[in-house]
């Protein structure tokens, strides 16, 4: 491998470093497990919990990564050392999860203490962790707790059902929490000043090197401070329009479907 023209690789994962069937491809397995042995950072940076993504990882050979999870909210080693956590203030999370919609158009769910927890059975959310096996538990919000959330998270049919929800969640907490689109139709909710960025920024701060030493990948648009803070921020080409829209200036590459990561990588980091 030639000279590393960065230091480490920040990566999304649903849309972009996964495949389509929410997995990591073998080409994309061997390209994570050559860069770590040529001494690139592996970061994951996503809205999944560290639950969840580290069982994904602990399925190739890195043996070392940083996982920044639920949006920013946490961040882990691969040994499971908690590097930093920002919850959401007890009282709003279970404000959160209460607010009223349309139970037949919208889905309540939290992420707590390692736990995922949802308002009804929806199987198909089932094929997005069969690599996993991070399964949730269907509770009654009005019955539970705000403690230890990482994230609040509304997943509807259609982006139009969320508007009213997003409009609802900026009028009566503002500034108070974090909003954000994992996907068109996935709103989620952190506490304030909580995003991918501000947690890559506080984790490239223990390290020898600088944001500018990193390449970044994502496809929504809670990867767009990420993108814009890196040296390099690429957009996958199945990206969420608005974030196109939004990051115009940024390089877009492949698909996930074809790996585009793994591919982008091997050529900038000039592997066979």
């Amino acid at each position: 491998m030639q000279k590393r023209p960065y230091h480490a690789i920040v990566s999304d994962m649903d849309g972009t470093l996964l495949n389509e069937h929410h997995v990591i491809g073998d080409f994309t397995a061997q390209t994570l497990e050559h860069l770590y042995d040529n001494k690139v950072d592996i970061i994951l940076a996503t809205g999944r919990n560290y639950f969840d993504v580290s069982s994904i990882l602990k399925k190739t050979k890195v043996k070392e990564a940083v996982l920044i999870t639920s949006n920013g909210a946490q961040a882990h080693n691969l040994q499971g050392e908690l590097l930093l956590n920002n919850s959401l203030p007890e009282e709003i999370a279970y404000q959160v999860m209460n607010l009223p919609f349309d139970d037949n158009r919208v889905c309540v769910n939290s992420y707590q203490a390692d736990g995922w927890f949802i308002n009804k059975d929806i199987p198909e959310l089932y094929k997005y962790h069969k690599d996993s096996g991070f399964l949730y538990e269907v509770v009654d919000f009005k019955q539970h707790h705000g403690r230890d959330t990482e994230k609040v998270f509304f997943i509807a049919r259609t982006p139009a059902d969320l508007v009213e929800l997003e409009q609802r969640l900026r009028q009566d907490f503002g500034e108070k929490i974090s909003l954000t689109y994992s996907t068109p139709i996935c709103l989620e909710v952190m506490n304030k000043n909580v995003s991918k960025a501000t947690a890559l920024a506080q984790v490239i701060g223990q390290r020898e090197y600088g944001l500018q030493d990193c390449i970044a990948f994502g496809d929504g648009m809670n990867d767009v401070e990420m993108l814009a803070e890196v040296g390099k921020g690429c957009m996958m080409g199945n990206a969420d329009p608005r974030l196109i829209q939004r990051c115009p200036q940024l390089e877009t590459i492949g698909c996930n479907t074809d790996e585009a990561v793994a591919v982008y990588l091997r050529a900038i980091f000039g592997m066979d």
